[in-house]
């Protein structure tokens, strides 16, 4: 989820044959590319590199049908554990951490690599609002100050 920035429920509807292995033409870099079902219906997402190798690991171990789910257990769960067992449930400033944690943190990073908030919208099927709202709010570094204190001559 953190290479996608796919919500939890959606990688709990996650079956393999929702996700192919592709050579982004764009980019020249093989990806991910996810047809994702969840609380706004259809839609689809473009992961980074780093779902690749993860996602190739799954299929070797797990010789699945087509139609088996990518997460068979509850990853929520599973997730929580491993914040108790690490102690980082909770960050510094008090937050609970969740599994939609990680979608928060690709949207971040994304945001902070230079991304087009548009095109991280679409990705996540969301809007640019709720973006800006809920996850770009926080990010001091995501403001250009040459883009902001631009003068006429």
């Amino acid at each position: 989820m953190a290479n996608t920035g796919m919500r939890p429920d959606e990688a709990n509807n996650l079956e393999y044959r929702d996700v192919e292995i592709v050579d982004d033409e764009a980019t020249g870099e093989t990806i991910l590319v996810i047809e994702v079902r969840g609380k706004r219906g259809i839609g689809y997402c473009k992961s980074t590199t780093g779902a690749v190798l993860p996602f190739k690991r799954l299929k070797e171990r797990n010789n699945p049908k087509p139609t088996d789910k990518v997460f068979p257990a509850n990853h929520k769960k599973q997730f929580n554990r491993i914040l108790n067992e690490l102690d980082l449930k909770i960050d510094r400033d008090g937050q609970r951490r969740t599994a939609y944690s990680l979608r928060h943190t690709y949207i971040c990073f994304r945001l902070m690599e230079g991304a087009d908030i548009y095109q991280i919208a679409k990705n996540c099927r969301t809007s640019v609002e709720i973006i800006e709202k809920y996850y770009a709010s926080h990010i001091q570094n995501a403001l250009d100050a040459a883009a902001i204190n631009v003068r006429k001559n």
